[in-house]
């Protein structure tokens, strides 16, 4: 790649990842649950909703997007998705009530909807195509940057100003900035983005086999992601009593080797075998499992958020670029079904929620999550080269 060629790939990445930085702003929900659990004195079923809240619109708009897409295109559609995400952040500093987070967090999720299902074909319309699971590993790990940061500073803004919500303007006024950059950036865009698909065109691509595996683990895969963001404060102060402002770090803790998997990921997949990799994941998370089943030291307790957030850091972009590369002509709709997918994340932490209180303990929620690893096991088990 000549100099040119290199500059103009940069311009285009630099507002691309700026807004997987904004598509981590999602897993605020996390932290956010605890705090306005604590907050509105909820049950862990009436908490849970507000992140099930955000990953409901997955199954609503996801097929839509991937056909809004063919009509107004990939680049369009990020900067919408932009621009519905900072005025979800924005409404929290008009009014906060249990009404008013709800709201926001449902527009969080569609905005966050339309940018998954279309950042991604976004970017493989600047890189390489035997590039793009180490490319998307690299937004995923921009993403894990802000999945991060939402929980230390809440955490900091709560003991700082006594005020959680502090953390709202800081992404609002990140998410109008990348609004702007992507909206003056030029992107070619290809691979049949005027295709015209339907619905029932869409649907009918989980016939194939391939396809809907992908579709299940991609379910589990968020399924297990927001459970553990959740879950984790409150297994810490179930079995150490810790104070939320305390337990919270785990939800940081996690996103940090999030972080450190994304890094490895980005430079190990694009040296050796996806499958092999896949492989290794699935098996720390289910370590990761079997740890938080059966001990009580916060050790040990950290250790298996670790294993967790290392194993689970690469299983989006390996099944979706997987899955997108194996219908080429019909990346749109299969990004909108693989995103789709990520309503997983309602599914999850309502059954987690309900689990945890019928059996008054987060190890009901524990119970859910294995389920999820035990499938990616099954998964990893079919994974061919």
């Amino acid at each position: 790649m000549n100099a040119a060629k290199y500059k103009s790939v940069l311009l285009q990445l630099i507002p691309v990842l700026l807004a997987f930085f904004v598509m981590g702003f999602v897993d605020l929900v996390g932290i956010a649950a605890n705090y306005v659990k604590t907050d509105f004195h909820l049950s862990d079923t009436l908490a849970n909703l507000l992140p099930s809240m955000v990953f409901f619109w997955f199954l609503i708009f996801s097929v839509p997007t991937g056909l809004l897409m063919n009509r107004i295109g990939r680049r369009k559609t990020v900067v919408l998705s932009l621009a519905v995400t900072a005025v979800s952040l924005a409404l929290p500093l008009v009014s906060y009530s249990f009404g008013i987070m709800m709201i926001s967090f449902s527009l969080l999720g569609i905005g966050n909807t339309l940018m998954q299902v279309s950042i991604n074909p976004l970017m493989s319309n600047i890189v390489n195509p035997d590039r793009l699971a180490s490319n998307l590993t690299m937004g995923q790990l921009v993403k894990a940057v802000a999945s991060f940061l939402a929980p230390v500073i809440a955490a900091w803004a709560a003991s700082r100003f006594g005020d959680w919500k502090i953390l709202f303007p800081i992404f609002m006024v990140v998410s109008v900035v990348a609004t702007l950059l992507l909206g003056v950036t030029r992107i070619e865009e290809r691979d049949g983005e005027n295709s015209g698909s339907t619905f029932g065109q869409c649907f009918s691509l989980l016939g194939n086999g391939l396809i809907l595996l992908s579709f299940i683990g991609i379910m589990c895969h968020v399924g297990i992601d927001v459970g553990v963001n959740t879950t984790a404060p409150k297994i810490l102060i179930e079995r150490l009593n810790m104070p939320l402002e305390e337990a919270g770090f785990a939800t940081s803790f996690y996103f940090l080797f999030r972080t450190i998997g994304c890094l490895t990921g980005t430079v190990l997949l694009a040296r050796c075998s996806a499958r092999l990799f896949f492989r290794v994941s699935v098996l720390m998370m289910l370590v990761a499992m079997l740890l938080l089943f059966y001990f009580d030291s916060r050790t040990i307790i950290y250790v298996a958020i670790a294993l967790v957030g290392l194993g689970n850091s690469n299983i989006f972009p390996i099944i979706l670029s997987r899955a997108m590369l194996s219908l080429p002509e019909k990346k749109n709709e299969v990004s909108g079904l693989m995103i789709m997918a990520l309503f997983g994340g309602t599914v999850f932490p309502l059954l987690m929620g309900v689990v945890s209180d019928a059996v008054a303990s987060q190890i009901g929620a524990v119970a859910v999550m294995t389920v999820g690893v035990l499938y990616l096991g099954v998964f990893a088990y079919k994974f061919k080269k």
